[in-house]
């Protein structure tokens, strides 16, 4: 079995679930139809969960669906989920809660990286609407359906350290959008989301994580301009960014959803698989700012989410 101290930079997913059966265990992962939420997924398949993704194009989850079953000899479940559009969201999560299946592990995974300036089908910030709106309404809506003493764990992202929410104006109104601070400021809504998420969900025993992934190459860099990659080799070359192969990048998704030594810490922000510290000065990739994790800034987030998507939630 793996040294789980040992665990690192370099960890893959493998490695993190090395002597596990997940055999017992109903997984949803969002964002299944490729990179980060592909590799979780086929990593807890092979370990014998059954799994459900969701995905967009149904029909490249087919591919990965079916890579998957060639690799482990699993069946995966797909659910078609678009997150930029609240109808969509709540016709998911009626089929959800309709399978009358509990759901053990729900790993918030997929996501849009500095796109243009765009909207959601409800004329929400595209970056904010998708990474954390559509997984706020989502989550809230199927929290019946999982199960008392699970997890539920949100991909936030090094880049939250770009901006706080700009509670002031969020859907860039006011201020000339930036899609490196509208990335920014939705990953710092990403782990606000779980610190709130786990205050509420206290009382049933489920605990909400936020993890930094690393720097992996995969589809979420489409919108990356020549002058985007100019900039990531040059940090590259100069050692200030390390990038992650797919396997090493779905490892702390998978360690926050799976590992029994973090019980107890519900609330908190993970990199490297292991617990990051809160701290205004530290490194960049493996640290937390402390607004990511306020618990003020949480509730306020929460009560202004609850506005935006037309529903109060009381768990």
């Amino acid at each position: 079995m793996a040294d789980r101290n040992a665990f690192g930079f370099e960890t893959t997913t493998d490695e993190v679930l090395d002597g596990f059966d997940l055999s017992d265990r109903l997984i949803l992962v969002t964002g299944g139809s490729s990179g980060l939420g592909a590799e979780a997924a086929r990593a807890f398949a092979a370990k014998g969960a059954r799994v459900v993704i969701t995905a967009r194009d149904l029909d490249k989850a087919a591919g990965v669906i079916a890579g998957i079953k060639q690799d482990t000899g699993a069946e995966i479940d797909v659910e078609e989920l678009e997150l930029g559009n609240l109808a969509a969201i709540r016709d998911f999560a009626d089929r959800i809660n309709g399978r009358g299946e509990t759901i053990d592990i729900l790993l918030n995974n997929a996501g849009v990286m500095a796109c243009p300036p765009a909207e959601t089908d409800d004329g929400f910030e595209l970056q904010f609407g998708s990474n954390h709106l559509g997984h706020f309404l989502m989550t809230n809506l199927i929290a019946q359906s999982i199960a008392d003493g699970g997890r539920i764990v949100n991909l936030s992202s090094s880049g939250h350290n770009f901006p706080p929410v700009v509670f002031e104006d969020i859907h860039f109104k006011e201020r000339d959008y930036n899609k490196w601070l509208a990335y920014g400021q939705a990953k710092t809504a990403n782990a606000l989301f779980a610190v709130e998420l786990n205050k509420r969900l206290a009382g049933r025993g489920i605990e909400a994580f936020s993890v930094h992934p690393g720097a992996i190459l995969t589809d979420l860099a489409r919108h990356m301009t020549e002058e985007d990659w100019k900039m990531f080799e040059e940090r590259q070359a100069a050692g200030t960014l390390v990038p992650k192969t797919v396997e090493q990048g779905a490892a702390t998704g998978v360690y926050a959803c799976t590992a029994p030594e973090i019980a107890g810490r519900g609330g908190a922000y993970l990199a490297d698989c292991r617990i990051a510290e809160v701290t205004e000065d530290g490194d960049q990739y493996t640290t937390v700012k402390p607004y990511a994790v306020d618990p003020d800034l949480a509730e306020r987030l929460w009560t202004v989410s609850e506005e935006m998507v037309g529903q109060r939630f009381r768990h």
